[in-house]
């Protein structure tokens, strides 16, 4: 498997934010790395939207980019505000919700 980054320009200063579109009741991904050591994807939720509760194999790093998002790990919501970040651990059931239009970045290391 390639190591490199896909999807995104390389040696440009660019926003994070600005490189994923809302869609209306949608949730939106877009795969920047995937290799077995780590993930790293960008999301964007519309209000309402979620990705109901599981766990991974490694441990999640989100920051969110833009809105508030509830993420619940082990049943305790917390909410993430722009520039805030949480680490979700391996293992533990965890979700997130789009207490309104949310983006985030997501890096999963494993």
């Amino acid at each position: 498997m390639s190591a490199k980054m896909k999807n995104i320009t390389q040696a440009e200063v660019l926003t994070l934010k600005d490189q994923i579109s809302y869609q209306q009741g949608q949730v939106v991904s877009k795969t920047l790395a995937q290799n077995p050591a780590v993930s790293i994807t960008l999301f964007s939720f519309s209000k309402g939207e979620e990705i109901s509760t599981h766990a991974s194999g490694g441990d999640a790093f989100v920051t969110c980019l833009d809105g508030t998002g509830k993420i619940t790990i082990d049943d305790t919501g917390y909410l993430l505000h722009e520039g805030e970040s949480i680490i979700m651990p391996a293992g533990h059931p965890h979700a997130v919700f789009a207490e309104e239009a949310f983006k985030m970045l997501l890096v999963v290391v494993f």
